[in-house]
């Protein structure tokens, strides 16, 4: 099974991924994950990367497809899970001739909603381990008591420097004015499903279970 997950900046999509790895044996697909990678493997893909982003350059198109196709060739185990690809049009085209490549396609397009409000109130309480990169917050998941960790037993956290209401706020207008389209794109296509975004991470997990057991 292959699917995308849908949502604005801090919406959880990372989150609901390490779900449906553990539980469902999946491969979560995340480009900024993919580009790091890259830029630290070595390879010659990793080589040219690495130059562009020293460069500040934005990393092309072309590159990240073929980051992608890379992995598709590589162990599919239970499915991939694209999380923060495709973001426009030309990306979702370029996915599905991807996959059509490899004899297969996407099952699900799940779109996890949220009120950007509320959004904001939950990223600027957010923070993660410096360690593994799980990440807690204030209000829904807070750092255990001990100060430790639950997945890594790490005791840095960290607050990201952009999560302030002002970045936000343009992090969340550039999300919308680029991948709002993607929303019709798959609607039509009749892939798109909706979850409410903003619940426990339980019940927005469970949300994502229904639509995939459906």
């Amino acid at each position: 099974m292959n699917i995308i997950l849908l949502g604005p900046p801090g919406a959880g999509k990372g989150t609901q991924a390490r779900i449906l790895v553990d539980g469902r044996n999946m491969i979560q697909l995340s480009t900024g994950d993919m580009l790091r990678d890259a830029r630290s493997s070595g390879t010659a893909m990793g080589k040219k990367v690495a130059a562009i982003m020293d460069a500040g350059e934005l990393v092309t198109d072309a590159i990240v497809i073929g980051l992608i196709e890379e992995k598709l060739e590589g162990d599919q185990r239970g499915g991939f899970i694209f999380d923060g690809f495709p973001r426009t049009l030309a990306q979702a085209d370029a996915l599905n001739d991807i996959l059509a490549k490899h004899g297969t396609g996407l099952d699900h397009v799940i779109s996890m909603e949220v009120n950007d409000k509320a959004l904001v109130a939950r990223i600027t309480a957010r923070s993660t381990c410096g360690d593994c990169g799980e990440v807690y917050n204030d209000i829904t998941k807070p750092i255990p008591d001990d100060g430790k960790c639950s997945n890594c037993g790490g005791t840095e956290f960290t607050r990201r420097a952009d999560d302030n209401e002002e970045s936000l706020k343009t992090r969340l207008m550039e999300y919308y004015k680029k991948t709002s389209p993607l929303i019709g794109y798959y609607h039509a296509k009749g892939q798109l499903r909706w979850v409410p975004g903003l619940g426990e991470i339980d019940e927005v997990a469970a949300g994502i279970a229904r639509v995939l057991d459906a």
